[in-house]
């Protein structure tokens, strides 16, 4: 039986718990690896350049771009579900190609379908909770997708090189890649829903802004460069992953110039993205508290700091404090940046508006290695970390001169609803029973109690704005307004604070 699409995390509990573990897979797959695919190409094909042995993130970095892009697209046409197992497919031979390849080329088209795969499926996953979640609680949605996701790389990444460690670099730890593989696939196909309907039903809530549909050419433009939110959002999208792009590629071989055992260097590149998951539970959280701007600004200053910590240090303990400080610093932009992008970009062109933002964001994993690779061969390992740290802090400041607070109440202020009262005809729909009615309500309200305005939708005037009223203004008003909408009223929304709130009783914290 189909049910109607509604919105909010635990009306939603079922299907968001499940994408949260089939983002775990996906993590993993990247963490396979994280700590150990540099000391393959430098002992095994005996690559020296630091520009060649970064070649396998360039490749993953530029396909995972394009493919987030196309995802983007392809979900708002076709469906979420069809992208995501199609995702999952392309990553079938990925395993076994990094078990059992001849040459580099073989790592390097292992890492393109890995690309593919991870534009696919990430992308998927964040479009499907954003779905999911509705306004109120996007931070929050967005943190834990991606704590699942890093959490899940870190696990993967400490897993292949205590593997690599104890039986060989090869094929041993890229086992856990086919595991990784089959349970994404079958989870995908047998339990996931497609989530397509819940954004449009946000769509018909969304009537704050009246663009609903607007060419894919429109959505690249201002995501990258003309809406000063979204292209600043995107600029900071660049600079994380283009320093992520560094991380990956040169600090295993930082730490073992350094004298760091692989082992030891396994945990390493463990710490950075498990802290970076572990507190996107809370960072995500509170930015749906706080707003987005400034979380994204000091985070990217937390991360060059964090980078400077590492590349001034010389032993475990200080690599580990520079590992905490990245990956505190990410965790406050990642799940932030994801939340902004939902907060401005319509419903109806948020899939590919997120498709564009994710194309630039992991293009920085490319640009990253470029910069990192070139850079360490001309000028040596710190030179190329240090200036990777000053383009992560410029990124910071690009977001506190250029972004507004993206975050806003989805609901219609007291203030602005006795402004409008001057200028034109509001009706107040109270949705409370007779009795609460009776004892307070805002001078001609219509009383039409929750459990009764279903049968009573034809009565409402259709050419004026209607506001929903309950108590505090936070539960049974905002179902009022959705219910309105979905029957086809299109100027509706829910008073913030309720009739508390209009007489100054006692507003809804």
């Amino acid at each position: 039986m189909n049910k109607q699409p509604t919105l909010g995390l635990k009306k939603n509990f079922y299907q968001f718990t499940l994408l949260i573990v089939v983002n775990a897979f996906v993590g993993a797959m990247i963490g396979l690896e994280r700590s150990i695919l540099p000391s393959i190409a430098e002992q095994e094909f005996h690559l020296a350049a630091k520009t060649s042995i970064l070649s396998f993130i360039i490749v993953f970095g530029l396909s995972k771009a394009l493919m987030n892009y196309f995802a983007g697209q392809l979900s708002d046409k076709y469906g979420r579900k069809i992208v995501l197992v199609g995702g999952w497919l392309v990553a079938v031979p990925v395993p076994f190609l990094l078990m059992w390849a001849p040459s580099w080329s073989w790592v390097l088209f292992a890492n393109v379908l890995l690309g593919i795969s991870q534009g696919l499926t990430w992308s998927t996953t964040v479009i499907m909770k954003i779905d999911l979640a509705g306004a109120k609680q996007r931070g929050l949605a967005m943190g834990l997708n991606e704590f699942a996701g890093y959490f899940a790389v870190a696990g993967s990444a400490l897993a292949t090189g205590y593997i690599a460690s104890h039986y060989g670099l090869r094929p041993a730890p890229f086992y856990l890649g086919v595991v990784y593989v089959v349970l994404g696939l079958i989870l995908s196909i047998r339990f996931v829903r497609d989530t397509h309907a819940h954004a449009q039903l946000e769509a018909k809530l969304h009537n704050s802004n009246p663009e609903i549909t607007i060419s894919q050419k429109e959505v690249f433009f201002k995501t990258s460069f003309t809406d000063k939110n979204l292209s600043s959002v995107t600029q900071a999208g660049f600079a994380n992953n283009l320093n992520d792009g560094m991380a990956w590629g040169l600090f295993p071989i930082f730490f073992a110039a350094a004298g760091i055992e692989l082992e030891n260097i396994a945990w390493l590149a463990a710490i950075y993205p498990a802290t970076w998951g572990v507190f996107q539970l809370w960072t995500g959280h509170l930015s749906d508290k706080i707003g987005r701007k400034w979380l994204i600004a000091t985070g990217m200053w937390v991360q060059a700091f964090g980078i400077t910590v590492t590349v001034l240090s010389q032993a475990f303990v200080g690599f580990a404090i520079g590992a905490v400080l990245l990956g505190l610093g990410t965790a406050m932009v990642y799940p932030t940046l994801l939340a902004a992008i939902g907060d401005v970009a319509h419903p109806n062109w948020r899939a590919s508006s997120v498709g564009v933002y994710r194309l630039w964001r992991d293009l920085g994993y490319a640009v990253g290695a470029i910069i990192a690779g070139i850079t360490a061969d001309i000028l040596g390992l710190d030179s190329a970390i240090l200036l990777v740290a000053i383009i992560t802090a410029f990124s910071g400041v690009i977001v506190a001169i250029r972004m507004k607070e993206t975050l806003t109440k989805d609901c219609i202020e007291v203030a602005l609803v006795k402004q409008k009262l001057k200028t034109q005809k509001i009706v107040f729909v109270d949705v409370r029973s007779n009795e609460e009615y009776k004892n307070g309500h805002i001078e001609g309200a219509i009383n039409l109690p929750l459990n009764e305005l279903p049968q009573n939708v034809a009565t409402l005037p259709k050419d004026s704005l209607i506001v929903t009223v309950c108590g505090k203004g936070c539960g049974r008003s905002e179902l009022a307004a959705n219910l309105l909408l979905l029957k086809g009223l299109n100027n509706v929304r829910w008073l913030c604070g309720g009739y508390f709130g209009w007489s100054d009783l006692n507003p809804c914290a």
